[in-house]
């Protein structure tokens, strides 16, 4: 194996979640196979060693869903994950032409022997069996929210694709067209994204988004038409505008944001979360995304200021105000419960306010909102609106079988102590009658 991850060029320095650079599970397996031949190991030390790796190896199968050939899976993971000045153009175009695919193909062909690599000597010489059992392996069933889906059925994907390949020439075109399909790394294979600033690369992977579609929230269809026209143009490339959703709570503002990455992530769209304690990391963040073959929404949910806050400075200098450009790739879209986000108090209106130029106080703190040219109002359902998000979500669950009259009782109850009226009220109440059921537990879709 040493002899054939020596001679990789644009691969040469792969990552995974086990290592940094080329500290990687491959490599390290690979300086144990050379060792294993050259006879420079003690035998106990080098079991554990690789009993150490396949310990992470088993961990990242655990985290991305794999099974069956765990050996395969991961060489395609690195594959999929790897970004280089040759993967990312792959992302863009596909298969292309140039000097270049002279070493693309000699490093595929490196991983489609790997791929077939023998490890029985290892496992008679040392008496082991953990490397047959990793081509072999029936991963325990797990809920898709216990590991990232999104990664998982596109590197299996991935793997099975090269282990039908014939030839190195057609490694090339399933690893390049795997590129151009879904891009590469973790803007390609993953939906969403949270700031670590103790990260190298700023931005974490979020593993779990949930599948929520905008179908799913009841009623606010011209709010939903709205939002859906902004998105539209901006996946297509046509002009869009950053996107404030304002309004009362538990009327499905962040809802129908997180549907709308649902809707969309097909079509290049991916989206950042981000709160206002870290709006000082926005230049960097739009710096690492901007040349990315994506379509980026910045989510801040429940953004709001006090007065003495003042972070809203950052959004306003990215929104509009720096030098370079928002790139044509990135749009804001906020949630909040104020219209206008900054406190306003009345020494802001008072003529006993202490600042000489309080209009110019003023229109500072409304001009945050102005910034976003496209809002939407998300209020409160009256009293029949509200039964009628009841009624529709009952319908979705045959097991709710209470008659129209019993569950509009019901739902009023409901109401009276816990929030008044609202969809978020309204779906509590449908979780809470299905809780009570002993088949209530899972639902046609997955959803409550």
């Amino acid at each position: 194996m040493y002899r054939l991850t020596s001679k990789l060029i644009i691969y040469r320095c792969i990552k995974d979640d086990a290592g940094s650079g080329c500290d990687s599970i491959l490599f390290r397996l690979s300086d144990i196979c050379r060792r294993f031949r050259t006879g420079e190991y003690e035998k106990e030390a080098l079991i554990t060693e690789i009993l150490t790796q396949i310990n992470y190896l088993l961990d990242m199968a655990t985290r991305y869903g794999f099974d069956d050939n765990l050996w395969h899976n991961y060489l395609a993971y690195l594959l999929a994950m790897t970004e280089t000045p040759f993967t990312l153009v792959s992302e863009k175009v596909g298969a292309n032409e140039g000097s270049v695919n002279q070493f693309a193909m000699n490093d595929l062909d490196i991983f489609r022997q790997l791929f077939d690599y023998d490890f029985s000597d290892i496992e008679r010489e040392l008496g082991i069996t953990c490397f047959s059992v990793i081509e072999h392996y029936t991963a325990v069933a797990k809920r898709e929210r216990f590991y990232n889906k999104s990664v998982s059925d596109k590197v299996k994907e991935l793997s099975r694709a090269i282990e039908q390949s014939s030839s190195t020439e057609a490694v090339y075109q399933a690893v390049t067209e795997f590129y151009r399909r879904y891009g590469v790394g973790k803007f390609g294979l993953n939906k969403a994204f949270r700031v670590n600033p103790d990260s190298p690369d700023l931005l974490e992977p979020i593993t779990a988004t949930g599948d929520t579609v905008l179908d799913d929230l009841v009623g606010y269809e011209p709010q939903k038409e709205k939002l859906v026209r902004n998105t539209e143009a901006f996946v297509d490339g046509r002009k869009a505008n950053n996107v404030l959703l304002y309004g009362d709570a538990g009327t499905g503002k962040s809802t129908s944001i997180k549907a709308i990455l649902n809707q969309y992530y097909g079509r290049g769209l991916r989206m950042i979360e981000i709160y206002k304690h870290e709006f000082e990391y926005l230049a960097r963040i739009i710096s690492e995304v901007k040349n990315r073959n994506y379509r980026f929404i910045i989510y801040m949910d429940d953004l709001s200021f006090e007065e003495f806050e003042v972070e809203y400075k950052y959004l306003k200098a990215v929104i509009e105000g720096g030098l370079e450009p928002r790139p044509e790739n990135v749009l804001i879209y906020a949630t909040s419960n104020r219209r206008h986000l900054i406190r306003e108090t009345w020494n802001d209106r008072s003529d006993q306010d202490e600042d000489l130029h309080r209009s110019d106080t003023v229109q500072e703190k409304l001009s945050l909102a102005d910034r976003f040219g496209v809002t939407i109002g998300f209020f409160r359902p009256t009293p029949k609106e509200y039964m009628d998000i009841v009624e529709q979500l009952a319908s979705r669950y045959p097991q709710i079988t209470l008659s129209g009259e019993a569950l509009r009782a019901e739902a009023n109850r409901w109401e009276l102590h816990h929030g008044g009226y609202s969809g978020r009220t309204a779906q509590q109440f449908i979780a809470y009658l299905l809780g009570q059921m002993p088949d209530g537990q899972e639902t046609p879709n997955g959803r409550v």
